[in-house]
């Protein structure tokens, strides 16, 4: 039976729902904590919040002179007409305050035609002209190969910028911003300017002998090395301060962060009181006493821009989306009123982890986010879609209600809070109509009803994994992108050898009898095979069973793909080196590898075998170009 949980006017839930659908009761000190931490919205929130509607929509004022994104004005009598333009724009109503006003397609872009493609960590995909980390030239590399295999797509891992001090985070999912990119994805051979300076590529070529991704080693290197090529003629090309004043505001602010964060630490909460405010006479100040600094994180980012605009020419790359951001981080700096102080994103206690998840991420406070026009989230979807084509939304359900933790608790001492999903949604599929990029809901785990319903209602691919799912794959959805596994979970010659359930012993993820039930349930998965198979005749069977499903996208790991037995993160584990594991053959042997193309005709074989055109039900796209590739 479902039960509708109670919800207050923090939206904050008083029960929530377990995945064996048993109800939990939240503890009155939770709820009071966050209520403390959501604070109490202004009194005309309502009056002055954005209203997020479609063509057609009866509104919620009865006239208003609108001012569109192109200067023009038209004027509104209680409802939009069918033809009035998607976009962000200004509404004024007699005697009310100026709101915005987004105008929404209600549905993602989607392309006509199934497609697979390889999911790549990039981090992992060195070439033997790498410097210890696969960098943009190597996915480069990588989409010229799934273009010549005729695939459609390739899914990367985040590849959003970290604080560029010593210590490198090494999880693609806590970056410091979900706006710009992570510099050491660079190929520091292909920078403006880099035939001005001696690179010594030999020295950073070698960082590829070691066994693991060091990324403080390759940070310091490059970085270094880009310094002294952004000092000898970083800025010469009158490109670079055209593209940068064009960026405006969002970029200025991410440049001085990073230029602060050199000198006071990765941390704002840590930083003279004076720099916690980004817009404080003090900020202005350094800002004018570091201007060199300054332009050279900018440099790195119109740097990031041209080889990612290289490396994606023609072929849809979906880039990943994480939940949050880390607390001390450039966006939390910037938008620190609207995420929350006292509390962390997570998730609340379930099979896999009986003491629940803490991420580490503030979340957005609802109101907040409402009052600042959804423009955080505006700017972290554009962002992530900019260029390629594609995006993946890590923990979909997020959108609707996320599971916070208040600072100094348990996180099974939790909560729901409730946010805006309606109007996320549409904000997603405006921004996916005018990208013509396809969207991926990563809707693993706890889903609570009308998820789903409401991604398929906007164009947002559902996400099936053979790992989880108990149907036969033929019957998977179509409006779904389907894969056998993710980073967090086993690779299949990993589950198939047993090597990654002695890995989770090694690391005490679980009692030998919860991992070995586990490790059996995932075995059911891959019937037909002896149990003497190799590992590569596993990988062929669990892709053979992958190209019988309808959905809209198939995806294959290239962990997979190479017969790689590590997953490349365990949750759970801190002495294992996560997100630091490199793939074993390199760029250049990926093509010849026997395996990967079997992997890769098997696949092609599947989106061969398509569904009458007739009976296509994905429904119709809002208009635009259709991007190649897709």
């Amino acid at each position: 039976m479902t039960r509708t949980p109670t919800t207050d006017e923090w939206g904050i839930d008083a029960t929530w729902l377990d995945a064996l659908d048993e109800e939990h009761q939240v503890a009155e000190a939770t709820i009071e904590r966050l209520r403390e931490v959501i604070g109490s919205p202004p009194a005309d929130l309502e009056d002055r919040a954005p209203i997020v509607a479609r063509p057609g929509d009866v509104l919620e004022v009865d006239e208003a002179e609108v001012t569109l994104e192109d200067g023009s004005t038209r004027h509104v009598d209680g409802e939009l007409p069918d033809d009035f333009p998607l976009g962000y724009h200004w509404l004024q109503a007699p005697g009310g305050p100026r709101r915005r006003l987004v105008v929404s397609p209600g549905r993602c872009w989607l392309p006509d035609e199934r497609a697979w493609g390889w999911a790549v960590q990039l981090y992992a995909t060195r070439s033997r002209d790498s410097w210890g980390i696969g960098d943009l030239a190597d996915l480069r590399a990588v989409r010229e190969m799934t273009a010549e295999q005729g695939a459609g797509f390739v899914l990367i891992n985040p590849l959003h910028a970290v604080a560029p001090t010593p210590q490198q985070e090494d999880s693609p999912y806590l970056p410091a911003t979900r706006r710009f990119r992570n510099p050491v994805y660079l190929r520091v051979e292909e920078v403006p300017g880099a035939d001005a300076v001696d690179l010594d590529s030999a020295t950073g070529r070698a960082l590829n002998d070691g066994e693991l991704i060091d990324r403080d080693a390759i940070w310091a290197r490059k970085r270094e090395v880009l310094r002294r090529v952004f000092d000898a003629a970083g800025d010469d090309d009158p490109a670079f301060p055209d593209w940068w004043w064009h960026q405006g505001q969002k970029l200025q602010d991410w440049a001085t962060w990073c230029a602060l964060a050199d000198v006071h630490g990765p941390d704002w909460h840590t930083w003279p009181e004076e720099l916690r405010d980004p817009r404080s006479v003090a900020v202005g100040e350094f800002v004018a006493g570091h201007e060199r600094d300054v332009a050279f994180h900018a440099w790195l980012q119109w740097c990031l821009h041209l080889q990612l605009e290289r490396a994606t020419e023609g072929m849809t790359v979906i880039q990943d989306l994480p939940i949050g951001v880390a607390g001390g981080g450039a966006d939390a700096w910037t938008w620190q009123d609207v995420l929350a102080q006292g509390a962390s994103v997570g998730a609340p206690p379930d099979a896999f982890n009986s003491q629940g998840q803490d991420w580490g991420s503030p979340p957005l406070v609802p109101w907040q986010l409402r009052a600042a026009d959804y423009e955080p989230f505006v700017q972290s979807i554009r962002a992530t879609m900019a260029g390629a084509g594609g995006l993946r939304i890590d923990h979909v359900m997020g959108l609707f209600r996320l599971w916070w933790v208040p600072s100094g608790g348990s996180a099974a001492d939790g909560a729901y809070v409730r946010y805006p999903a309606e109007d996320l949604l549409d904000i997603v599929a405006l921004e996916s109509s005018r990208a013509q990029a396809v969207v991926v809901g990563e809707d693993l785990g706890t889903v609570e009803e009308g998820v789903r319903e409401a991604m398929a209602e906007h164009g947002i691919l559902s996400y099936r994994l053979l790992w989880f799912e108990d149907d036969d794959p033929a019957e998977w959805p179509e409006t779904a992108m389907a894969a056998i596994t993710t980073h967090d979970l086993p690779t299949v010659a990993g589950l198939w050898t047993g090597a990654d359930l002695e890995e989770q012993r090694e690391h005490g993820t679980g009692t030998d009898e919860e991992l070995e039930r586990g490790r059996a349930s995932l075995l059911e998965k891959l019937p037909g095979l002896r149990k003497n198979a190799r590992p590569e005749t596993a990988v062929k069977r669990a892709h053979e069973l992958l190209a019988r499903a309808p959905s809209l996208l198939l995806s294959a790991t290239l962990d997979d793909a190479l017969g790689e037995p590590r997953r490349p993160n365990m949750p759970g584990t801190t002495d294992r080196p996560n997100w630091s594991l490199p793939l074993p053959v390199p760029v250049e042997d990926l093509p010849a590898h026997r395996l990967l193309q079997d992997v890769a005709r098997t696949l092609a074989d599947g989106v061969t075998r398509t569904s009458d055109p007739e009976e296509d039900a994905l429904g119709e796209q809002p208009g635009g170009e259709t991007r190649e590739g897709l």
